[in-house]
């Protein structure tokens, strides 16, 4: 059986990225729920906590992913095929909205320490999250219904199975628009607020009275977080707004991701 060579590099991302990333991730997530039991959940730790599962989520499922693409052909049950979707997608939406929940606290603790202090709560940081994975889980659950309730595995122009990918045409009328609606709700709105934090962030501390290394330390985390979102979250929800644009799934959803997972494999 021959694999393409851009079968090969994404086989490679995920192997690297499940045998880095795995470990990294429950060693982030062990610290973070260890330094919670002694100091209590600050809505830092809260959000980081999350932020970490929802990496969890696509990390543990990428040996599914690796053998879909080295078989080229869905080889696993049908009932796996939308459990295996849901987690892959939710782990995608869920770590940019969690992101964009770190990046707004950070700004207000710089640009309103008193006022953010006096509602700097684990409780209330904890339902912002429900919330926000409720967003999140509504929007692929849609999604997912678009399936019209079949096995969600079919069988693709090259009489092979695939998991989610062929659709019919009254699917995509349902899928395509919810597509465009979650880049825009769930990636452009976060992208926007992240952008707008980080560069106040960035102006506050440039005209503080902190020591010039200090300055530049806070500088290196706000901007690093901005430039992992766009890195991370650009090519795959660009990816919705072409496929909208030219009303088709297109073909290269599936290599827009590889900039999100290989980041996983580094962080």
């Amino acid at each position: 059986m021959q694999v393409p060579v851009k079968d090969c590099v994404s086989l490679t991302v995920y192997s690297f990225t499940f045998l880095l990333g795995l470990p990294s991730n429950l060693l982030v997530l062990f610290v973070y729920v260890r330094k919670a039991r002694k100091r209590g959940a600050t809505p830092n730790v809260v959000y980081a906590l999350n932020l970490c599962l929802a990496n969890l989520a696509l990390v543990a499922w990428l040996p599914v992913k690796a053998l879909e693409t080295f078989l080229q052909d869905w080889a696993l049950p049908s009932p796996l095929c939308p459990v295996y979707s849901f987690f892959l997608f939710s782990s995608i939406y869920g770590s940019c909205l969690f992101l964009t929940a770190v990046t707004v606290g950070r700004y207000l603790s710089i640009a309103f320490p008193i006022s953010y202090k006096l509602y700097r709560r684990g409780r209330i940081s904890c339902f912002i999250s429900a919330a926000l994975w409720a967003v999140v889980l509504l929007h692929l659950s849609l999604g997912l219904v678009a399936e019209g309730g079949g096995g969600f595995v079919s069988t693709s122009s090259h009489n092979v199975s695939v998991c989610f990918e062929n659709f019919t045409q009254d699917q995509l009328d349902l899928l395509l628009p919810l597509r465009l609606e979650m880049a825009l709700l769930l990636f452009l709105m976060p992208l926007a607020i992240t952008a707008f934090c980080t560069l106040r962030c960035v102006a506050l501390v440039w005209r503080s009275c902190l020591p010039v290394l200090g300055k530049r330390r806070v500088l290196a985390v706000a901007l690093s977080t901005l430039a992992v979102f766009v890195v991370c979250y650009v090519p795959y929800n660009v990816s919705h707004i072409v496929g909208f644009v030219l009303q088709e799934n297109v073909h290269w959803r599936t290599e827009a991701m590889l900039s999100k997972t290989g980041y996983l494999s580094l962080s």
